[in-house]
């Protein structure tokens, strides 16, 4: 029992209650940076996250906040891009042997990515009239939002990041859905996704789970504290450092 590891969880299960900034933004970097392999770290994220989501998509379920026939469609791009970009990283790395730097490369990559979105929602983000894509009815848009859910779902296998960030702001700005369904939403297929991802690289061996009961051991009391002090502290300047701290660690790693 490593008490250093179930810190690492309280620590990073408070930043999220708090923030709501993407736990794999912050953990993943973090356990990489310490010296676990990327594809392991990646793997036991995924897996790490399949948890945490279980107990956020019953209680939106039961809230009624979950818009299920979103969440299929998305699934339904989602985790065949998932399977793709995991399978492919495993049989690319028989030949050519390198895919831990493939690995840390994408992450460092999409934690860029990811920390120029959030910096860029907390500075320009101005609620308007519905756009085109927002006024389209669902069953227009199926196809468009398989396709997201394909693209997004090879980037989330490949990095273990972007299941909760990049979906909320697909979400956000193509589709007419009121913030308690955008959160339930985006929780629901966020779970499907990493579940099934986390289970594939656990079949590559990819996944410690000692490592990850350690990490959940304190990040669930985290997430607790973190989520009951949002009203007492201002949240839009710690997301912006947040960010700034995930850009940081996103250009370490390239």
């Amino acid at each position: 029992m490593d008490w250093g590891i179930t810190l690492l969880g309280l620590l990073v299960g408070f930043l999220v209650g708090l923030t709501g900034v993407g736990g794999a933004s912050l953990l993943t970097p973090i356990l990489v940076l310490v010296g676990i392999n990327p594809t392991l770290a990646v793997g036991t994220d995924l897996f790490y996250n399949s948890i945490t989501k279980l107990f956020g998509t019953i209680r939106h379920m039961r809230q009624k906040t979950v818009d299920v026939k979103l969440v299929l469609y998305l699934a339904a791009g989602s985790i065949p891009g998932a399977i793709v970009s995991i399978v492919a990283l495993h049989l690319f790395d028989s030949f050519f042997h390198n895919q831990e730097q493939i690995v840390r490369h994408a992450l460092g990559i999409m934690l860029i990515v990811v920390a120029v979105l959030t910096i860029a929602k907390q500075l320009f983000d101005r609620r308007g009239k519905e756009n085109r894509w927002q006024a389209k009815p669902l069953e227009q848009k199926k196809l468009l939002t398989v396709s997201i859910g394909l693209v997004l779902g090879f980037i989330v296998g490949l990095t273990s990041i972007g299941s909760g960030s990049l979906f909320a702001i697909a979400l956000l700005y193509l589709y007419t859905i009121s913030p308690s369904k955008l959160v339930g939403t985006d929780i629901a297929h966020a779970l499907l996704l990493v579940t099934a991802a986390g289970l594939l690289h656990a079949s590559f061996g990819n996944v410690d789970f000692g490592l990850a009961f350690q990490l959940l051991l304190g990040s669930v009391p985290g997430v607790w504290i973190g989520s009951g002090l949002t009203a007492k502290v201002p949240a839009k300047p710690l997301r912006a450092i947040m960010a700034s701290l995930i850009l940081i660690s996103g250009i370490k790693l390239i």
